[in-house]
């Protein structure tokens, strides 16, 4: 992967508000709109209080009594229904951006190339798809807008202190001043604790879905315990980091409480009530000005809270902005060929790759493929058999040499016009939760029943399914794992047939079919292979006897090649593993 593509990146705020906030520029206004509505809302009753000390009691005024009332009334009406607007259209807009950037991110990470997935666990990857990007509900929804409306709110609310008093509201920023710049840097102190949180939850999740997936081994090897401590010591590893976080974010809380609800709040009754014991200011006056300041102090506290959640959604956003910065393997510049029909001559030639650098697994391999012709791999396990099914399939790309299809560079092809020619069976063949029928019309939903049936009985699928009660529309479980190893690759043979690929790669197709089955599968499989370029990988040699030509592959190179008859009469290495068999 390019260095790019492991760059940390910390999303700025420019990029948020320019690829979220502005295409909701007027959602986002109209939410600002409503906040500062209610704030205003927030004058009235402190108002009220004024008048109701300095006018209504002394003149006893039941006139200006009942006007303050309703208008007080009217004020917190106001309040509820802008604060039930403003959550329900915020709130429902996050959420349908949080579906928006999950779709994004999957869609991402599906456009990757496959030693991405080799390197990361697929419940990793889930938590980068389904957790990340939550946060963004702090952003779009009430949270930013009240962080906006909140700071805008406080600075009216200081601005009309500063008419009111302005020694007192002087005396009220200093807390104010000290308390802004401790929250300013626990949330820079948070934020790669946040991000780090990120990582831990998703290695906790991609272990706890290796342990769930592979509960019969587990079992097996009464491995039990071993588990249960590897994922305790990753969920106290997260533990600790919520630790962390919980800490500062107490900080910020505390500090709140003792410089704006205690230092600034008992400050002023002290130094109000001495102004006006000496007449500087009336009672009501003071009243006043320690109700705004409550009205002051509500929104900055709550601004401390939001803002601990958006430097949590910050962090998710770096994390999720790093899949999004990553290169698709079909957005290569040099993938400029679009496909047509092909007809399915392959060639190799000279082609090396390693997985790791210097750590060559196939070395100058050539050969060629004529269309419908079938190519078997063998050889023994490490020797490099898969990496050429592999290259052959565009999963890997040659670190040198070329590999043609039809003439054409595969490295120069787009991948979706070739990998719509291909057709793959694997040894452990994957199957999804569902039905028999989902699973072989998976490649084709829109296949016909005539074209179903054909695929079910080339494989054999209806030798078992005509046995089930719900026959293809029995339910497999997760994996398949309700079937038996050789009625899993039974289905994933005819998923192969329906798809009709141009180029077949079978990876030990029958290795988990008894006799008969076998015997019936490659009658099926040597029809789906006329007019069809086929890779065949068997350690099963007897089942590759009527190949076109046979490629013993030792130590990442070609050591012979031929057909079964000459490769026999040679007596190398083939007639060894061969003759081997045999006796066992």
């Amino acid at each position: 992967m390019a260095e790019k593509d492991k760059k940390k990146n910390n999303i700025t705020f420019a990029q948020v508000f320019k690829t979220i906030m502005l295409p909701r520029k007027y959602l986002l206004l109209f939410g600002l709109f409503l906040i500062l509505l209610r704030s205003a809302s927030n004058f009235v009753v402190p108002r009220a209080l004024k008048f109701l000390i300095d006018d209504v009691i002394p003149n006893k005024d039941e006139t200006l009594l009942w006007q303050i009332v309703l208008a007080s009334v009217g004020a917190i009406i106001v309040q509820a229904s802008t604060s039930f607007v403003l959550t329900r259209l915020l709130s429902v807009q996050a959420q349908h951006l949080i579906a928006e950037l999950r779709v994004q991110v999957q869609k991402k990470i599906l456009s990757l190339p496959i030693n991405y997935f080799d390197n990361n666990k697929s419940g990793a990857l889930v938590s980068r798809i389904m957790t990340d990007v939550e946060g963004v509900r702090n952003i779009v929804g009430t949270g930013l807008v009240q962080l906006v409306g909140g700071s805008l709110t406080a600075i009216g609310v200081i601005v009309f202190l500063i008419n009111l008093n302005w020694q007192l509201t002087v005396f009220t920023l200093i807390p104010i001043g000290v308390f802004g710049f401790i929250a300013m840097k626990a949330f820079g102190y948070l934020r790669p604790i946040f991000r780090k949180r990120g990582q831990i939850n998703a290695e906790v999740t991609g272990r706890l879905t290796e342990t769930l997936n592979g509960v019969r081994v587990i079992k097996g090897f009464g491995a039990e315990q071993q588990e249960i401590k590897t994922f305790e010591n990753g969920v106290n590893e997260l533990y600790q980091n919520v630790k962390k976080t919980l800490t500062a974010s107490a900080l910020v809380t505390s500090s709140a409480t003792f410089l704006l609800a205690g230092v600034a709040a008992v400050g002023i009754m002290g130094i109000g009530g001495y102004k006006a014991i000496n007449g500087e200011m009336t009672a009501g006056d003071l009243m006043f000005f320690m109700t705004l300041l409550a009205v002051v102090v509500a929104p900055i506290v709550q601004m401390s809270n939001i803002g601990s959640q958006l430097t949590e959604a910050f962090a998710g956003l770096d994390r999720t902005e790093e899949i999004m910065n990553m290169t698709p393997e079909d957005e290569d510049e040099n993938r400029v060929n679009t496909l047509g029909k092909i007809v399915g001559d392959v060639k190799f030639d000279n082609v090396s790759f390693a997985y790791e650098e210097n750590k060559e697994v196939l070395n100058n391999i050539s050969f060629e493929a004529p269309s419908g012709s079938v190519t078997a791999l063998v050889g023994t396990s490490g020797s490099g058999k898969s990496t050429i099914a592999g290259l052959a399939a565009s999963f890997l790309q040659a670190d040198s040499g070329m590999i043609t299809v039809d003439g054409v560079d595969l490295a120069s092809a787009k991948l979706h016009s070739f990998r719509r020619q291909l057709g793959v069976v694997l040894q452990d063949d994957f199957l999804f939760e569902g039905t028999i029928r989902e699973n072989i019309l998976f490649p084709r939903p829109d296949s016909s029943e005539e074209q179903l049936d054909a695929a079910v009985k080339a494989a054999h699928v209806n030798e078992f399914t005509d046995r089930f009660e719900e026959g293809l529309e029995t339910i497999i479980g997760e994996r398949g794992v309700k079937l038996s190893g050789g009625q899993r690759q039974r289905i994933a043979i005819a998923r192969a047939v329906l798809a009709d690929p141009r180029i077949l790669i079978l990876d030990e197709a029958t290795s988990n079919l008894d006799t008969e089955s076998e015997t019936y599968i490659q009658r099926s499989l040597a029809e789906l292979m006329k007019g069809r370029t086929t890779f065949v990988i068997a350690h099963r040699l007897s089942t590759i006897r009527q190949a076109n030509q046979i490629l013993v592959i030792e130590n990442g190179q070609i050591e012979e090649r031929g057909t079964h008859d000459e490769l026999i009469e040679k007596q190398g290495r083939y007639y060894q593993l061969y003759t081997y068999q045999a006796r066992i």
